[in-house]
């Protein structure tokens, strides 16, 4: 059994962007939140579907043929397979993402300069 986990405790923990933290795992899937803010790289996860909840802000989910908004309380699940990145233009906005354990937060890409190898849980 665990402790509840209060995501306004976890968030006060970092400030760095576009660095997702581990808070939990569900089987073999993490919970995970993040800080965004500006544009991310565009890219894919091949083999696995990626789930984000907005906590706080909005931003806009671009992929290749289209753009959607996601507002605070709003979520979005993209398919595996699907090159998108999030972009977010009016400050900051605080995500939970859902995601299997092994995905790279960059995608199966290249490693770039914002790729995370080892996510810290917090």
């Amino acid at each position: 059994m665990t402790d509840k986990i209060n995501l306004a405790d976890k968030f006060a923990l970092f400030d760095t962007q576009w660095s997702p933290k581990i808070i939990a795992n569900v089987d073999d899937y993490d919970i995970r939140i993040a800080r965004i803010e500006g544009e991310f790289d565009w890219h894919s996860h091949q083999h696995a579907d990626e789930m984000f909840l907005v906590i706080r802000g909005e931003f806009v989910m671009e992929y290749r043929d289209r753009k959607q908004n996601v507002g605070m309380g709003e979520m979005i699940v993209v398919p595996k397979g699907t090159e998108h990145r999030p972009i977010a233009k009016n400050g900051e906005v605080q995500v939970m993402l859902f995601e299997k354990s092994d995905t790279r937060n960059t995608g199966d890409g290249a490693i770039t300069s914002r790729t995370i190898m080892q996510m810290e849980r917090i």
